[in-house]
């Protein structure tokens, strides 16, 4: 069914997935989604105006805006007027249809900054590269908190044991990695290689899998033969997360990582939903009831068990208090998916119920740009993100920066970090706020002071209601225009300013302009 809603003159909507297109959206944008086939990082069936109104369905749909309209292909799509404000239609919406859970994430998810392989191993990382990793984040200073071993600490996926050959004694580096005050987390992603023993074992019921062969163990085609479906690093057989003996068997590999090496948690990828279609399986159709939207979600409720955990590719997932990072953003300042990209992202991602939310490493993790020597590293563009990310509820390195920049840009990184684990009381605090009324934690201008003409804004943002931050986002700029919202604002110098106008500032390399309300 078709559904037309027009865009008012001057009204600004925010919602559908983040990263697919820069929110607000208005009568003019060019924008086009299609959640039947594609969900992209988080994905919420909603879109809620700076007028108070918002769209939501409960199903996926096709969207996109056509000579000043909401043109949309679904079902049982509804338009509701909520109030006057952005603020209203998101809590309107919020409270109808994703109420917060109210679950109490770990402290040190927020109190310092994060640390994760990806950027400084990619595929290869090794025990002894991983031990001198964490001790250079000590020694230049660093605090220490989550720290993620991302992919390649496994043999064949779905094995979920260490490579002995790269990690000889995985233990001793976890312990070694707790005693330096790190908390562990490991990658895993639902997929199990066809040729690995893990895989081999458990469609065997001769050799030890009678429990998972007879009950049918994952994903199958209509025949009956185990899918092997296509994803980024090949085609694999994929777990069924709603299956409860797929949640089993998953849940013992992944507690055997926890009791056997000390592992405190997952950083879980994947399980796109579409990963889960028929057009991603080798030979033959799914044989399941689930939708691949379903079969996602199923994923991310499993990993939700663990206190410590990540996602970044979540369908539906509002108002469930889970760790949800901007997928991978490319090297670059402007054009989408770069440095532009992290606060209007992260806005949207408040307004559509997913509030614990963590910018992606710093410097960017879409490691392919830095391939066959296509693309030098920006210091400064490197710098301007870990200032960008240091007051967001989350700031994740990957890079080591005594070795990537310069002695004075990497000493600017780590100011960015002592900064946001400064503010970690007020972070926290912040947290458990919104834990208990799902508001979002950081916030548009617009969202705290409406109708003002600052929905336009995507380069500032509110930490909460008191803390206004404006960073540099533009290539050798040194002063910015920051917008004020009412009220007295004071930087971190003392100087104070009216609020509802516009000041020019200055704002050299080694300078984050935010502010409090006095």
């Amino acid at each position: 069914m078709t559904y037309l809603f027009p865009i008012e003159e001057g009204e600004f909507w925010w919602g559908g997935s983040t990263g697919a297109a820069v929110c607000p959206l208005t009568r003019d944008s060019a924008y086009r989604e299609n959640f039947l086939d594609e969900c992209s990082n988080q994905t919420m069936p909603l879109y809620v105006s700076s007028k108070g109104r918002c769209i939501w369905s409960e199903n996926p749909f096709a969207v996109e805006i056509v000579d000043g309209a909401f043109v949309m292909e679904g079902a049982d799509i509804e338009l509701v007027q909520a109030g006057e404000t952005l603020r209203d239609a998101y809590l309107s919406a919020m409270r109808a249809h994703f109420p917060c859970d109210r679950r109490a994430l770990p402290d040190e998810f927020f109190r310092t900054a994060q640390y994760n392989t990806w950027m400084e191993f990619t595929y290869r990382p090794t025990q002894e590269g991983v031990l001198a990793f964490a001790r250079g984040y000590v020694a230049h200073g660093y605090r220490p908190g989550i720290f993620i071993i991302d992919e390649g600490w496994h043999g064949r996926y779905g094995d979920w044991r260490f490579d002995e050959a790269r990690f000889p004694d995985p233990r001793k580096m976890v312990d070694e990695l707790h005693e330096m005050g790190f908390t562990v987390l490991l990658w895993v992603v639902p997929y199990v290689c066809p040729d690995g023993e893990k895989f081999i074992r458990s469609i065997r019921p001769d050799i030890g899998g009678k429990k998972e062969a007879e009950k049918g163990l994952y994903l199958r085609t209509r025949t009956g033969e185990v899918a092997l479906l296509k994803w980024w690093n090949g085609y694999s057989a994929a777990l069924n997360l709603a299956n409860p003996i797929d949640a089993e068997f998953l849940d013992e590999q992944l507690q055997a990582l926890m009791r056997d090496y000390g592992v405190d948690g997952f950083k879980f990828d994947g399980g796109t939903p579409h990963g889960y279609t028929n057009a991603n399986v080798v030979d033959g159709e799914l044989d399941t009831a689930l939708t691949p939207h379903e079969l996602n979600i199923a994923w991310n409720r499993f990993g939700s068990r663990y206190p410590f955990h990540e996602y970044k590719d979540t369908w539906k997932g509002g108002g469930h208090n889970t760790i949800q990072r901007l997928r991978d953003k490319n090297h670059r300042w402007r054009g989408g998916e770069g440095l532009d990209a992290l606060i209007p992202d992260t806005l949207a991602q408040g307004v559509t119920g997913y509030f614990d939310v963590c910018p992606d490493m710093i410097g960017g993790g879409e490691y392919s740009h830095f391939m066959y020597g296509n693309l030098k590293l920006d210091e400064e563009l490197f710098v301007r993100m870990a200032q960008c990310s240091a007051l967001f509820p989350m700031i994740q390195f990957s890079w080591a920066p005594w070795e990537a920049l310069s002695a004075e840009n990497a000493r600017l990184c780590a100011e960015a970090a002592a900064l946001h684990a400064d503010m970690a009381a007020e972070i926290l605090a912040l947290v458990r706020e919104a834990e208990q009324t799902g508001e979002p934690i950081l916030r548009s201008l617009e969202y705290n002071d409406p109708h003002q003409g600052f929905a336009p804004i995507t380069d500032e943002f509110m930490l909460g209601e008191n803390l206004l931050v404006a960073p540099v986002l533009e290539k050798s700029a040194r002063q910015r225009r920051v917008a004020f919202p009412k009220g007295r604002w004071m930087d971190a110098n003392g100087r104070e300013y009216e609020g509802r106008q516009t000041r020019t500032l200055p704002a050299p390399l080694n300078t984050l302009l935010w502010f409090r309300r006095v």
